[in-house]
């Protein structure tokens, strides 16, 4: 179907002859074939938002409806890849154009001339459904890209074999009930607004180790979560993703960088290009997928940015793997929204958002979860849903903040007084919560320790006492506490400094196991129990606060084995003892 421009502002181009275009259809504007899809129909007149830049084009230019809505290429080839917001490959685009990508470029997502060695896993006569592994390829040293079942297909292989091909080359044909026959190639197409189907989704139950303490042991999130980074500028909301991106137990990784700066980027790709995976030894991009729609990009691609992002996490999902989705930041999303919607002339909600600016979030955040897939076999498949809110000044009572809040179930609110005295991460401890604690009990019991809850829950009585307590100490000053409060006040210190507080850059203190931090919890809270004890014998405050175990608790965080806390713990009952 063939339109004519009408109207050009900005990226919104209105064209009218287009009565049997069809809502988020993809469209080419102009006879430069810009990228552009369709958000709004009255009557034969179409709205489309442009993904590129508009200037130069004029209104009578034609415009061309695709017919068929914005989708991912989904196959081989998209691990450690980088594509911009509609999921073109930037790698590829570079190497054609240089540093200015063309108006109207085109170009497929995955290599269509790179051949995959495929393995198959299913045989001629076995009957299959939507969702069932017929065969693997071996896309990188960790990761085997699982071939499925499309969508709708179901029925007896009729042809499967080994061997070298291309993602568009048939590797199976699927013959139905009705002697239709399908064909099956290692390339499939996604619509990135539509969710991909599953069975049933499921509670989530398991935590996802990121090796950041004050996460794992006060905030944890599930396999299958979703949680919010809102907090100001400077605070680390992009440093605490990129730790969990690291760190955490996922299986994929898909980064995106919605508006955000491109030196951010660029310090997500050289450091995810050289830093070594602990898990594998392989570099950490051998496991992820970077979307980047920075800052000076196009705005109307930043909206579609996290859409492409979480189709493609969606994908791996159906494959099995537990993926972690990084979104930084949604607060540039929801300006795109923003920017679109006046275009539109839409009635504005609060602060100029669009009154669906809710309802949005939640369509993003809801495609994460843990599900059964669909197939013939029973499997499981995780996506972890971060997204970090950027409000102006530091507001959490503004709109995204708040329409965020209504939706997650994990909020690590970041402070601006905790990154100005350099404290990392700067999560903090009074504001945050957790809704996922109670669930994941069980789990913490069964492979940590039975003690772990308690301790995490003694750990935030105490932080919550410090807060009290200094009220009384900048009016009073330390002095006038009694013996217990000063011991109290000492030993939350020492979980704000020795425990939360954690060195992104050390090697040995940039990742903490569960083990690791529950032997440290454990042994700053023996020193304050036995420190009590001691009090009540009339034991002199003073001499507790500088034992000399103290230093050696405070170096706990580098410590390599089980045997240096076992000293630790040695050491400190027999200094109580002298005392």
């Amino acid at each position: 179907m063939k339109g004519k421009i009408i109207k050009i502002s900005g990226p919104l181009i209105i064209a009218e002859g287009m009565a049997d275009a069809k809502m988020f259809d993809l469209a080419y504007v102009s006879n430069k074939k810009l990228i552009g899809e369709i958000i709004e129909l009255k009557k034969d007149k179409a709205s489309i938002q442009v993904y590129e830049d508009t200037s130069l084009i004029s209104p009578g230019e034609e415009v061309t409806s695709a017919d068929m809505p914005l989708s991912a290429e989904l196959g081989p080839g998209l691990m450690g890849a980088i594509f911009d917001g509609i999921g073109r490959p930037l790698k590829d685009l570079y190497t054609k154009y240089g540093n200015y990508i063309e108006k109207g470029v085109k170009t497929n997502a995955l290599d269509r001339q790179k051949k995959w060695e495929f393995n198959p896993s299913k045989k001629v006569g076995d009957t299959v459904r939507t969702g069932d592994i017929i065969g693997t390829v071996q896309e990188n040293e960790i990761i085997k890209h699982r071939i499925m079942v499309p969508s709708g297909i179901i029925g007896i292989i009729t042809s499967i074999q080994k061997g070298n091909y291309t993602i568009s080359d048939t590797v199976a044909i699927i013959k139905n009930d009705a002697d239709i026959e399908s064909k099956i190639t290692m390339l499939s197409h996604w619509p990135i607004r539509k969710g991909r189907p599953y069975a049933q989704k499921l509670a989530p139950s398991t935590p996802l180790i990121t090796g950041q303490r004050v996460i794992d042991t006060l905030f944890p999130i599930a396999k299958g979560g979703v949680a919010a980074v809102p907090g100001p500028f400077g605070s680390g909301k992009t440093v605490v993703q990129h730790q969990i991106a690291k760190w955490a137990d996922a299986d994929i990784v898909v980064y995106i960088g919605c508006g955000e700066r491109g030196n951010e980027i660029t310090d997500v790709l050289n450091e995810f290009s050289h830093l070594v995976d602990p898990k594998t030894g392989h570099s950490l991009m051998k496991r992820t997928v970077l979307i980047a729609n920075t800052s000076d990009m196009p705005v109307a691609a930043r909206e579609a940015s996290i859409y492409t992002g979480i189709t493609i996490a969606e994908y791996f999902r159906d494959m099995g793997y537990s993926v972690a989705v990084m979104a930084d930041s949604t607060s540039r999303w929801a300006e795109a929204l923003r920017e679109m919607g006046a275009r539109l002339e839409e009635m504005p909600g609060d602060e100029g958002y669009p009154a669906y600016l809710s309802s949005r979030l939640a369509e993003f955040y809801e495609r994460a979860g843990v599900v059964d897939l669909l197939g013939s076999e029973k499997k499981q498949g995780a996506i972890t849903a971060i997204g970090a809110v950027s409000p102006p000044g530091g507001d959490m009572s503004e709109p995204v903040v708040q329409a965020t809040l209504r939706i997650i179930k994990v909020f690590w609110g970041l402070s601006a007084s905790l990154a100005y005295k350099r404290h990392f991460p700067a999560i903090d401890w009074n504001t945050s919560y957790s809704l996922y604690s109670d669930r994941l009990k069980a789990w913490y019991d069964k492979n940590v320790s039975k003690e772990f809850v308690a301790l995490k829950d003694q750990t935030s009585h105490l932080l919550h006492e410090e807060s009290k307590l200094l009220e009384i100490v900048r009016f009073v000053g330390m002095d006038a506490l009694s013996p217990k409060d000063r011991l109290t006040m000492e030993a939350a210190k020492s979980i704000r400094e020795d425990f939360l507080h954690q060195n992104a850059f050390h090697d040995a203190d940039s990742f903490t196991t569960l083990d690791a931090q529950f032997n440290m919890l454990k042994l700053i809270l023996e020193y304050y129990k036995q420190g009590q004890k001691a009090i009540d014998s009339g034991v002199d405050v003073e001499r507790i606060l500088t034992m000399e175990v103290r230093n050696k608790i405070a170096r706990a965080k580098i410590f390599k084995d089980v045997n240096e806390f076992d000293e630790a713990m040695k050491q400190l009952a027999d200094e109580f003892v002298k005392l």
